[in-house]
């Protein structure tokens, strides 16, 4: 290999030696950004500039350019009469899109969290049958959403289900739950919580066997009691994973659909999802993309709350 040749070769590397951690990091980031851009930017800037067209009342794909207008009439309740489930209605929550969806999220990502740290902090000590423990945990979470949605299904089903009896008896649900949207909504969650509180219960417990174990010895020559270990030490380390877990599971439950759709309907359970594709399937094109984008801007601005509070935790800890 000639001189010249050597020459011309190393100039990219000596030019990438001289760039500093940070900005090294943000060049091998570069095809990962154009990826992203690819198959998550695109789409959602093509769904705004979908909304921002009327639906076709000809058989076209989308009517006039309209700007903003299915935005305003979604969110002060104009189109109401021409949607399946009203987008948001305050006085009956459980029936309208927006409130549904963010009832499901917050009540189901709270107990899956409560629930899976509860899990974690058991997983983490030694005991006999440990190894059964996390399988049969595990378990629930392998079960596909189909499946699911029928076990509860047919758990809540009139005439065969054998879980209405005693629910109606204590007076938790109805006779008819599956019909009901509070009742239904109530077992969708109870479903969501069963599955899914492996997944919050994994990524907690991978937080705790990262913390290191000799800082509780440190506590206990410093005469720190159990509950002081883990209000010091436990939780203030663990608390990005919690985070992290959050921030997941948040932003699935933000989607449901095919939950709702094998337990109970659409119908009976709306959430924004479930909106979104009725409205697609019934050739409202522009409102559909309106809907869509609402949701997508809903979900991002849940991942901004929950990465400051990350930032903050981490700065708490460091």
């Amino acid at each position: 290999m000639s001189s010249a040749t050597s020459s011309i070769l190393s100039r990219p590397a000596s030019w990438t030696e001289r760039l500093s951690e940070t900005q090294f990091a943000y060049l091998m980031l570069i095809p990962v950004f154009l990826l992203l851009g690819v198959i998550a930017i695109w789409p959602l800037l093509s769904t705004f500039r979908l909304s921002l067209f009327a639906d076709s009342l000809t058989g076209a794909t989308v009517g006039e350019f309209v700007g903003l207008e299915n935005y305003v009439e979604l969110i002060t309740g104009q189109r109401e009469a021409l949607l399946p489930r009203p987008f948001i209605d305050l006085e009956t929550p459980f029936r309208s899109a927006l409130p549904v969806t963010l009832i499901f999220a917050v009540v189901s990502v709270f107990f899956e969290t409560i629930l899976g740290f509860g899990a974690a902090l058991v997983l983490d000590r030694d005991f006999r049958g440990r190894r059964w423990f996390r399988v049969a945990l595990i378990l629930p979470w392998a079960v596909p959403i189909v499946i699911q949605g029928m076990i509860f299904y047919l758990m809540f089903a009139p005439g065969i289900g054998f879980a209405t009896d005693p629910l109606s008896a204590w007076g938790i649900i109805g006779n008819t739950p599956l019909t009901n949207s509070f009742d239904s909504l109530l077992i969708i969650i109870i479903a969501d919580v069963w599955k899914t509180t492996a997944f919050m219960t994994l990524l907690i417990l991978a937080g705790l066997q990262s913390i290191d174990r000799s800082l509780y010895n440190v506590g206990k020559v410093a005469g720190a009691s159990r509950w002081q270990q883990f209000k010091m030490i436990t939780l203030p380390l663990v608390l990005p994973a919690v985070l992290v877990a959050m921030l997941f599971r948040s932003i699935n439950a933000m989607r449901v659909f095919g939950l709702i759709e094998t337990v109970s309907d659409c119908g009976t359970v709306p959430s924004l999802s479930c909106m979104v594709v009725q409205t697609f399937s019934s050739g409202r094109y522009g409102t559909s993309a309106a809907i869509a984008f609402l949701t997508a801007a809903i979900i991002a601005g849940a991942v901004m709350i929950y990465i400051v509070q990350f930032a903050r935790g981490q700065a708490e800890v460091i």
